[in-house]
């Protein structure tokens, strides 16, 4: 990606926002080796969900459900936040109010730096216990156990900490990541394909509320139409340079 043109209306943007709000999905993880569940070469492509991430799945075969998020895991420990992750840390710094609201759940995000973080679909860092909710730390839970899931004092499984097909989300998380998309006056979609429920509701929340909407995708989403600019490029190297562009504009005024 050589450059991308940002309309002059876009930088007024960028100079008067007060309230930004950032959306992630698992494009913004896949540069740092990560694979995305949507689209070719994505998890679900070549895994059925309903086998590994539903709790039907954990009822029936906790332990091939355990081994595969344990690898997951391994998987995420080994990966390394990208220029994307590292660009939006630096947006907390640019907007007296920011909030990251993410899908991913390899935790890269705080491990760049990011602190205003909502986690909408769990995080991968921890185990919970199915029948009390109490939480551990889920790698030592692995390597406690790394066939099946540990046992809980309370008698119930341990599971990742994730929120799985057929679960509701956290509605108090839910709920907040609504009112930070509604009341934004600057949003960007990055990394994600915008067509899992609610989560993808925000962009058309922010849109509602007469936000700028901005998309960050290799490939066009539902919501395309509704944004005032789509950049067509992968996050890492779309999101620094336009976190220097939006720089520019706050610095100069």
């Amino acid at each position: 990606m050589d450059t991308f043109e940002i309309p002059d209306e876009i930088r007024e943007h960028f100079r008067a926002a007060r309230r930004a709000v950032a959306f992630s999905g698992a494009g913004v993880s896949h540069e740092s080796g990560l694979d995305t569940f949507r689209g070719a070469g994505g998890l679900w492509e070549r895994m059925r969900p309903e086998e590994l991430a539903t709790p039907e799945a954990f009822r029936a075969d906790p332990g091939k459900v355990w081994r595969w998020y344990a690898w997951r895991h391994q998987t995420a420990a080994g990966a390394r936040p990208n220029p994307a992750h590292l660009a939006l840390v630096r947006w907390e710094t640019l907007f007296p109010s920011f909030t990251l609201i993410t899908q991913n759940v390899d935790g890269l995000h705080a491990r760049a730096g990011s602190r205003g973080l909502l986690e909408l679909h769990g995080t991968l860092l921890e185990a919970r216990c199915h029948r009390c909710g109490k939480r551990r730390d889920l790698g030592e839970a692995v390597a406690e156990s790394p066939e099946e899931p540990p046992v809980c004092a309370c008698g119930g499984r341990f599971r990742p900490a994730v929120v799985w097909f057929g679960e509701s989300l956290d509605p108090r998380v839910l709920s907040r990541g609504q009112d930070e998309a509604a009341s934004c006056d600057l949003f960007l979609s990055v990394g994600t394909s915008s067509t899992v429920y609610p989560a993808a509701g925000l962009i058309e929340l922010a849109h509602r509320a007469g936000a700028c909407v901005i998309e960050v995708n290799p490939e066009p989403t539902p919501f395309s139409r509704l944004v005032d600019l789509r950049i067509g490029a992968p996050a890492g190297e779309a999101v620094p340079r336009l976190t220097e562009e939006i720089e520019r504009c706050r610095t100069r005024g």
